[in-house]
């Protein structure tokens, strides 16, 4: 069934925006539907059941409780709202995204029938790993992922101690795969507490990876299966890129998971020794069905990134030449 996000403000052009940004992102698996009066509003009310209302907080507590409503959310400009009875809050003038973040985070802690998971296709989940360094692995990650969602739903996993998405995206991260794994221990991880975590750029969703190493070295193995089967199956994406650094015990779940592994490799001696360790360690461990999944890539090195935006030069550079015909099958 159809779930209503409706959206009431006393600027309708606020309402009209937000709606149309939201729906056309399909950031959350509900419709936006704005409203320009409130009379409007309460008409509709009385004939559609609204599973959250995004209402401003001018509205006077007595006329929003008048409106039926599964949660109610209100939008704050920053002034203090009355404190009886008053719903939670979130401030307007922040970009779409960071709103839908925050009112999934609100929706999710109410009681709730049912916080759905969409059952569809599973994810192609596509690993990009190397037990090299500096073989810009996580920037073949990022160029994949950009690149997918430029024709699908793409949701970005970084696994890798520390990532520098704050300076990447130019953007505070607030939560991250902490809080991914903290839900997921508490049985408490469906797609709409997901909404409420995710960060986008431009069309691929993104996990950022873990503020503390710790949190990394605590994730188990089966955690690690959990998550990424989850992801791919629960979520409604089309593709989950895991972006995979050095998670120790977890490396060899986390890769048996994966559809495709993407291997950045380089020629020299070192490591070429590198390289035949790790598939010593495969054969040992009667890990075969991995070695059948890995692409061993050689990446464009010749090219630097200028100063400015990194991620659209990735895509539009060698490294987006490179990724497009690797998708088309033909490296």
């Amino acid at each position: 069934m159809e779930k209503i996000m409706a959206v009431y403000d006393v600027d309708p052009q606020y309402a009209k925006r937000f709606a149309d940004v939201t729906n056309q992102k399909e950031k959350v698996p509900f419709t936006v539907v704005p409203f320009s009066s409130l009379e409007a509003l309460e008409d509709y009310a009385r004939k559609h059941r609204i599973e959250i209302l995004l209402i401003s907080g001018a509205v006077l507590p007595e006329q929003v409780g008048e409106i039926p409503a599964g949660t109610v959310v209100t939008l704050s400009e920053g002034e203090k709202l009355p404190s009886a009875d008053a719903y939670p809050c979130v401030y307007k003038y922040q970009s779409a995204d960071s709103v839908i973040r925050e009112v999934m985070s609100r929706y999710c802690d109410q009681p709730a029938e049912d916080l759905f998971t969409i059952i569809g296709k599973r994810a192609k989940v596509l690993g990009v790993y190397s037990p090299l360094g500096r073989c810009l692995k996580t920037s073949l990650a990022l160029t994949l992922g950009q690149e997918l969602a430029r024709d699908g739903k793409v949701l970005y996993l970084g696994l890798e101690e520390f990532s520098g998405f704050s300076q990447l995206f130019c953007e505070e991260i607030k939560n991250d795969l902490s809080d991914v794994l903290y839900f997921l221990r508490q049985g408490g991880f469906n797609v709409m507490r997901l909404r409420s975590l995710v960060y986008t750029w431009k069309d691929m969703d993104y996990i950022a990876p873990v503020r503390y190493p710790e949190d990394l070295e605590q994730m188990s193995g089966m955690e690690a299966a959990d998550l990424l089967e989850k992801l791919a199956t629960e979520t409604g994406y089309g593709y989950v890129v895991a972006d995979i650094g050095r998670p120790a015990r977890n490396l060899a779940p986390i890769l048996d998971n994966c559809d495709v592994i993407y291997m950045p490799v380089r020629e020299d001696s070192i490591s070429a020794a590198k390289l035949a360790e790790f598939d010593q360690y495969l054969e040992l461990t009667g890990r075969q069905n991995i070695q059948e999944k890995i692409q061993r890539v050689k990446l464009p090195y010749g090219s630097s990134l200028r100063q400015g935006n990194c991620l659209d030069q990735l895509l539009w550079g060698e490294m987006g030449d490179y990724v497009r015909k690797l998708l088309r099958g033909v490296m």
